[in-house]
């Protein structure tokens, strides 16, 4: 099942943007210097709900130095639609620039404050008063999606705190299978709350120019022409009048996908006072405001059979969306229910979701917005092998769609093809050496050590072939030298397009990739796409490079033909030589053509078009590309003190033809390590009034090399149904590891009877599990 490898395509290739990041010479967005600059700084709420009794701007606005300070009276009536692009006419959430008479978030923004530069608009916004009248904050998802109008809501003008809901549920049916099953285990899961904590927070440079008139924004995200749709919107101009500049983005993980509010009051200060404002978000902002993730709690319930064989899986699952979700109302509740059968036969889902607002950080996408539905599935086939006396590996075995299975259409609507997960399973198990593994774990418990194994399987929907993530599109052209540029609407977020898309295009151009320069994220030249985001690079983005080379590809070679008096199909071209095969002698450089299109274009043939530039939008056939993977994972707990120490981590990814190993593995790796810390460390918290307890990294505790081990990473290539074979993968690791650490530390406690039902488990969680009568720690 391993693809070959082509000239660049399945090669290795040495990341191009590593040279300038190494050498200090990245471009992000407080890189931007422009004349007359001003710096923005946000008031913000430090109450969860309350009633603002009074704003007083005027020792701010008096501060030398400070330009303009806004409130939501100044501002907020400016404002055009704010929701995004992808979710006009559909079901969106409240959104406003600025708190309006209320506040609903610790963090929710009061004012901005502009001044000649941060550090006087810091000190501005610290003499703005601010009194509120706090009001009950609206923290727990059952209470909140069962209050009244009239009763405790975050938006008192929607009459609910129920943002969405996603309803499958077939109680009958489900009783049915109960009563035939022999066994129904039930579990009930909470997830923790997790920031995306980019190594670069949001930042933002707009520049409005009334005389041209034009708005020039940089801005850190991952999708700049849905920068450019929402600042046109927003402020009532002209796409054609908005250009916006993506250059290198520190990270986003799905955070920098949408405009948020405060980047919104960026966009209407530049536009009232027509000079340009920076604005570049600090740690505690990031972590305060910039939204959140992963609050999910569920009850899931999985039926079998006496040979455990699945019969049926349910789940009843609260959404926590913050106050302002990012995007949608709901980023995972659909997902959840859809995904929920994973990898497995399963013949029948019941499914309940809702979607609840909440007094706290807005939910945003993070990378695999839908992971939930892993972490519930296979902590609770964990829990079901070790009541039916197995081996969760064997259970799995038992259950796992094999080849003959596909395609097989999953009861949520979903058509699972050319993935291989009964032959990641046993990849993994062999790569980790799970059978030693299991024998040495006798011989530790035998010495009171305490050693665990888990894995986790996942299908991941990648490279979507409908909607606005669906359709991408390239411009290749061959310059006059000979030399190639392309153009596309993707972003550069640390996932090494830059590097991917010149080997894509030198491989079926037939050009060195040395002669090959990538631009991306500027809409003055980029053609319209959506950006980095919902592992679609590789098979949306990277098909139409694919295919705008290929096309260009045949159309040198007939100008060729027609230089070298041969036919088209009689000639190769590698390395920027078309040549006569079998008389290579006889052969012209793509210069030469080059030279007779843009020089010489009466010897042109007449039915050949003009140019050397080809621009080709692309669409999969599929509704999605599927890839899927088996993580798996060791631990041993100190059961003084709770610590848990991951000794091994192997992954089985089949995410179809590799473009690039080496960034295939370091996706991956960098995935496994934001599921560990999602395991094992990182938790937002707030307290009972909604004050948030975790914004710094003192508190929020993120993983370094000393929580991560060896990633260990075998690959299957199993080409998908698209042209190339390629897959997308980069959500994957980030949605098993989490369960896969998880299950290792259930398997390792699993003496004591503990079936863990919180993430993430620190030290102090594990211990309190393991000595629940023991009363607070020494």
């Amino acid at each position: 099942m391993t693809a070959a490898g082509g000239r660049y395509v399945g090669q290795s290739v040495l990341r191009r943007e590593d040279r300038r990041m190494l050498a200090g010479r990245g471009r992000y967005v407080a890189d931007v210097h422009l004349p007359g600059m001003l710096h923005a700084a946000f008031v913000r709420s430090e109450v969860a709900r309350g009633r603002v009794v009074r704003l007083d701007v005027a020792a701010a606005r008096a501060l030398p130095g400070v330009v303009a300070v806004y409130t939501a009276a100044d501002l907020n009536p400016a404002v055009g639609p704010m929701w995004a692009t992808m979710y006009i006419g559909a079901p969106h959430p409240p959104m406003r620039p600025l708190a309006a008479g209320d506040v609903r978030f610790v963090g929710d923004s009061l004012a901005i404050v502009v001044a000649e530069d941060r550090y006087v608009a810091e000190d501005a916004a610290a003499l703005v008063e601010v009194d509120i009248e706090p009001q009950p904050a609206v923290l727990d998802l059952a209470a909140a999606a069962a209050a009244v109008p009239g009763g405790e809501l975050v938006h008192p003008e929607l009459g609910t705190n129920v943002a969405g809901a996603v309803d499958a549920v077939d109680e009958g049916a489900w009783g049915a299978i109960c009563a035939q099953a022999a066994h129904v285990v039930t579990r009930s899961i909470v997830q923790g709350r997790a920031a995306n904590v980019p190594l670069e927070g949001r930042g933002m440079v707009a520049s409005w120019d009334p005389w041209v008139p034009e708005l020039q924004v940089w801005a850190s995200t991952q999708n700049a022409h849905e920068v450019r749709a929402a600042a046109a919107r927003m402020l009532g101009i002209g796409e054609h009048q908005v250009r916006v500049v993506a250059n290198d983005v520190g990270g986003g993980f799905g955070m920098k996908i949408y405009v948020s509010p405060d980047e919104a009051c960026i966009l209407l200060a530049t536009h009232r006072l027509a000079r340009p404002v920076q604005w570049i978000e600090d740690r505690r902002e990031n972590l305060l405001a910039a939204g959140h993730a992963r609050a999910d709690e569920a009850t899931v319930s999985l039926a079998l059979d006496a040979q455990g064989h699945m019969l049926g899986i349910r789940a009843d699952h609260l959404e926590d969306v913050g106050a302002f979700p990012i995007g949608s109302i709901s980023s995972s509740t659909g997902g959840v229910r859809r995904y929920l059968p994973g990898p497995y036969r399963i013949p029948h889902v019941s499914y309940r979701g809702r979607a609840v607002y909440t007094n706290t950080g807005g939910r945003i996408a993070y990378r695999g917005p839908w992971m939930f539905e892993t972490v519930l599935r296979e902590l609770v086939v964990d829990q079901a092998a070790r009541t039916l006396g197995l081996d969760p590996l064997e259970l799995r075995r038992r259950n796992v769609l094999v080849a003959a299975d596909l395609p097989y259409a999953t009861p949520t609507g979903a058509v699972l093809d050319a993935i291989t997960p009964a032959e990641t399973l046993e990849q993994a198990a062999e790569v980790l050496g799970h059978a030693a593994f299991r024998a040495e774990q006798v011989v530790a418990r035998s010495q009171g050590r305490y050693l665990g194994v888990g894995m986790a399987m996942f299908v991941e929907p990648s490279g979507m072939g409908a909607g606005i993530l669906g359709t991408d599109e390239a411009i290749v052209r061959v310059e006059p030298s000979g030399a190639v540029n392309v153009y596309m609407g993707t972003g550069s977020t640390g996932n090494s397009l830059e590097t991917t898309i010149p080997q894509i295009v030198a491989e079926h151009l037939g050009c060195p990739i040395d002669d090959v320069a990538f631009h991306q994220g500027d809409t003055a030249s980029a053609p319209w796409g959506h950006g980095s985001g919902g592992s679609r690079a590789a098979v949306v983005s990277g098909g139409a490079a694919r295919a705008a080379s290929i096309e260009l590809n045949g159309r040198i070679r007939r100008i060729a033909a027609d230089l070298l008096e041969a036919a088209p199909e009689d000639l190769d071209l590698v390395d920027g030589v078309v040549s006569v095969r079998g008389t290579p002698a006889r052969a012209v450089t793509l210069a030469d053509v080059a030279a007779a299109v843009y020089k010489r274009p009466e010897t042109m043939p007449t039915d050949v078009p003009r140019g050397l530039e080809v621009a080709l939008r692309y669409k999969p056939d599929q509704p999605y590309t599927f890839s899927n993977a088996t993580h798996a994972c060791t631990c041993e707990i100190d059961v003084g003190t709770g610590q848990v120490t991951l000794r091994t981590y192997v992954v089985s990814e089949d995410c179809g033809v590799l473009i690039n190993p080496m960034v295939v593995d370091g996706q991956v790796s960098g995935g496994v390590v934001q599921g560990i810390g999602g395991a094992l460390l990182e938790r937002f918290a707030y307290d009972e009034q909604g004050t948030p307890l975790t914004t710094t990294f003192l508190d929020y505790l993120l993983p370094t090399a000393a929580d991560v081990p060896d990633i260990r990473i075998a690959h299957l290539e199993t080409p998908s149904r698209n042209p190339g074979g390629a897959k997308g993968m980069g959500e994957g690791g980030a949605i098993a590891a989490p369960a896969a650490v998880v299950n290792a530390i259930a398997d390792a406690l699993a003496p004591f009877g503990i079936e863990p039902a919180r993430l993430p488990l620190s030290p102090s969680d594990v211990w309190e599990l393991i000595h629940p009568s023991a009363g607070e720690r020494p």
